[in-house]
């Protein structure tokens, strides 16, 4: 009750120190001894010490008076890196601001406020404030409170205000340095075959004929349509169809399936963290290899690009509720602790299956799921890089 107390008056009025208590009682010592004694000199101490402590009083909340707050955007770092928040102080003011406590209230998955002093703030100047803040878990952390709290200038009450300003900080999933994946690896294969087949397909002329324009300096002769040019009297030649070899990587993260663990959540042993750093290290490896990726997850549906997918990463939550399209009706990476779900994959789709035991090998007596799919089964006690890049056993093989 007496610390609620005390927070009120803090951030409503003052709330007195221990040195505000101890002159309150002398000054009312001196009051009683003078009304006793009828003795001036102690009705002079009684006064000074009223005044005192009228003027320690008013002053704190004058000085927080017309400070105020800006942050600067914070960029995204990965787990394990230190985040950059800047702040700047400002008093615009023509009297100068000293002994400032400043608070900066961190959501409590991130880290414990942090405490910052500020000796003193120039009159209609600023003071910026730039702090690291240790990252030991992907997330999206928003917060917007700064409170400023100060005992200035005689340390007899202290004062706090809070200023709002939002901020996001983004914090990425680790990214894992793959030198290989055979699952990547195979849908590469493949992409410079369909890439060569598509350069034999646009070196013919005939049939693939998009449009017609003026000749420039260095078009190709063959290129010419003769008849065209012979109608409008300058050479005219044929833009034809743009043919790409691109492949495009899909992947589905099963995050509308709880996921179960044994350990902590933001454990590395974790799966379904291991699933989301599994996500983010397969997107820049395909990236890599020119790859066009998307990434589908339950909550978001299909994001495209490298920010973008790291954000929903960043994001992404297990049993979280599915509120986009279903499934792509085509082939893609599947990640998921399911073993069911694999019954359902699209013919030519991957796998990564998280489970403690290896699932049956492909072959006469192997379940149908493996018929038409194929994939790997990672091991959460054991580490993932290795997983990730090692071959596939023969009856897996891509």
């Amino acid at each position: 009750m007496a610390q609620q107390i005390a927070e009120w008056l803090e951030t409503r009025w003052v709330n007195p120190a221990y040195s505000g208590w101890l002159l309150a009682g002398l000054t009312f010592f001196f009051f009683v001894a003078a009304t006793n004694t009828l003795a001036g000199w102690l009705y002079v101490l009684s006064g000074i010490g009223i005044a005192l402590l009228a003027i320690a009083a008013i002053l704190p909340e004058r000085i927080l008076r017309n400070i105020f707050v800006r942050r600067k955007p914070i960029h995204p770092v990965s787990v394990g890196d230190q985040l950059r928040v800047e702040l700047v102080l400002e008093n615009p003011t023509k009297h100068p601001k000293a002994l400032i406590q400043l608070q900066d209230m961190l959501p409590h998955v991130l880290g414990r406020p942090v405490v910052h002093a500020v000796e003193s703030l120039p009159p209609q100047g600023s003071y910026y404030w730039i702090y690291f803040q240790p990252t030991e878990r992907r997330g999206i952390y928003r917060w917007q409170t700064v409170q400023l709290r100060t005992a200035a200038p005689l340390g007899l009450f202290w004062c706090r205000r809070s200023r709002t300003e939002a901020v996001k900080a983004v914090v990425y999933p680790t990214v894992l340095p793959l030198t290989r994946c055979p699952l990547i690896d195979k849908m590469v294969r493949e992409s410079r075959l369909q890439f060569s087949r598509d350069r034999r397909h646009q070196a013919a002329t005939e049939g693939i004929t998009r449009s017609l324009r003026p000749y420039r300096w260095g078009d190709p002769i063959r290129l010419v349509h003769w008849r065209t040019s012979a109608r409008y009297g300058e050479l005219r030649v044929r833009e034809l169809e743009v043919l790409t070899g691109g492949q495009e990587l899909v992947i589905c993260l099963d995050s509308a399936t709880p996921w179960r663990s044994g350990v902590a959540a933001d454990s590395p042993s974790d799966p379904f963290e291991q699933a989301v750093i599994t996500a983010a290290s397969l997107s820049f490896y395909a990236n890599q290899h020119h790859l066009s990726v998307r990434l589908w997850t339950a909550g978001s549906g299909f994001v495209q690009g490298t920010q973008a997918v790291l954000e929903t990463l960043a994001a992404v939550q297990a049993g979280e509720d599915q509120s986009v399209e279903n499934l792509p009706p085509l082939s893609f990476i599947w990640l998921t602790q399911n073993p069911a779900s694999l019954q359902t994959l699209p013919p030519g789709s991957l796998w990564i299956l998280w489970t403690d035991t290896q699932l049956p090998q492909s072959g006469t007596d192997a379940p149908a799921l493996l018929q038409n799919t194929t994939g790997i089964s990672i091991k959460s006690d054991q580490p993932l890089q290795p997983q990730l890049e090692n071959i596939l056993p023969p009856s897996l093989h891509l």
